[in-house]
């Protein structure tokens, strides 16, 4: 079963998709937040998904931002509409850095799919934190 990263913005919203193994993340689309729930409407019915990394942008200090409180009660809306899909907030403070500099992008199209690059990061690193735990058992 394949596991969706997101990283939740206030205008574009990145995704990424883990292989069957959950064992590496790619980035896959990003789309206009106002349609995110009909995208993975659309999505759900498309891959056999269970699990939603989002992606939780806590300042370096830790703590709550306004943009953190966006992104939970995102989440929370989408928990309602999705009640069967398992929602996991994961840290993204470094991943969000790694894709900083795809930021940088030179076209609009490339600044866009940066959304979903990082989106892969953050996913990729919550694989990578299975992957150890499992390894330690």
């Amino acid at each position: 079963m394949k596991l969706l990263g997101l990283d939740i913005g206030d205008v574009w919203t990145g995704t990424a998709l883990s292989d069957a193994l959950g064992i590496t993340a790619r980035p896959y689309k990003t789309t206009p937040t106002k349609e995110l729930q009909s995208f993975l409407t659309t999505l759900f019915t498309q891959e056999n998904i269970n699990t939603i990394i989002v992606g939780y942008p806590k300042t370096m200090k830790g703590t709550e931002s306004d943009q953190t409180k966006k992104v939970i009660a995102t989440k929370e809306r989408l928990e309602q509409k999705f009640p069967e899909k398992t929602w996991i907030l994961w840290d993204e403070r470094l991943s969000s850095q790694r894709a900083g500099a795809l930021k940088q992008a030179r076209t609009k199209d490339e600044k866009i799919q940066s959304h979903s690059v990082a989106a892969a990061f953050i996913l990729a690193s919550y694989l990578d934190y299975q992957a150890f735990h499992r390894q330690e058992e």
